[in-house]
């Protein structure tokens, strides 16, 4: 997949993760980029200023906005799912139902609807690439995010999915994963976080390369890296904690 020249579009791409993956796409010569954010009418006429940019409405729980971008941007050949939200839901609570289906509605359902929607468009044009921003969390729950783990964990299963399905035409289906990135979800997080702009470069380079999967930083790698052993070292000090 040759970023140069490609044509891509990026959710929710008017803020953390998302903005930065448009300056890179642009910074390594992308054709055009799709801006799709769930209200273009929020963004200022100076947000975007590189004429290759064209900002466009689409929102993960809304099927006819998705629709819509699919049927405007026939001339895709990068789909980048970046949007996503946190609603800081447990499992057991009394009100947590409500937030682990909105985070099955963003991450999962809302998703696999743009990948559905996008695909024939990528088909058309060659085949292409779809990148998938997921997290270390898809591998590990901790108290206070386990709807997003079990979000992401389903993400992540969905990607490995339609990654074998749109094998035959010849689309790249890449999953990337990382720990903390300093964006608006993660203030308040006191910890090392990844620059937005270096997610986006080590993402776009698993692209290049033809990854299926990329891992940005040392805690993703860590934390698949303990798949392979007894959880019970991994999750022994959160036990502790709440015990």
């Amino acid at each position: 997949m040759n970023i140069s020249g490609s044509v891509a579009l990026v959710t929710g791409a008017n803020r953390g993760i998302g903005r930065r993956f448009v300056d890179e796409l642009l910074a390594r010569g992308a054709a055009k980029v799709y801006a799709a954010v769930r209200n273009p009418a929020g963004i200022p006429d100076t947000e975007f200023t590189d004429p290759r940019v064209e900002v466009i409405r689409l929102d993960l729980l809304d099927d006819t906005s998705i629709t819509d971008a699919a049927t405007h941007a026939t001339d895709l050949t990068l789909l980048i799912n970046n949007a996503g939200i946190t609603t800081g839901a447990n499992l057991l609570g009394e009100n947590d139902l409500a937030g682990l289906r909105r985070e099955l509605d963003t991450h999962l359902f809302g998703t696999l609807n743009v990948i559905r929607a996008f695909a024939p468009v990528l088909a058309a044009n060659g085949g292409g690439a779809i990148v998938d921003l997921h997290s270390a969390l898809s591998w590990f729950s901790i108290n206070g995010a386990n709807a997003y783990s079990v979000a992401k964990a389903a993400e992540w299963a969905m990607t490995n999915g339609v990654r074998l399905e749109l094998a035959a035409q010849n689309t790249l289906v890449v999953g990337v994963h990382l720990g903390a990135a300093d964006t608006d979800m993660m203030a308040g997080y006191d910890g090392p976080m990844t620059a937005p702009r270096a997610v986006a470069a080590v993402a776009l380079d698993g692209v290049a390369s033809d990854a299926i999967e990329v891992l940005v930083d040392d805690w993703s790698r860590l934390v698949k890296a303990s798949l392979a052993n007894d959880p019970s070292d991994f999750y022994a000090g959160a036990l502790r904690a709440t015990a």
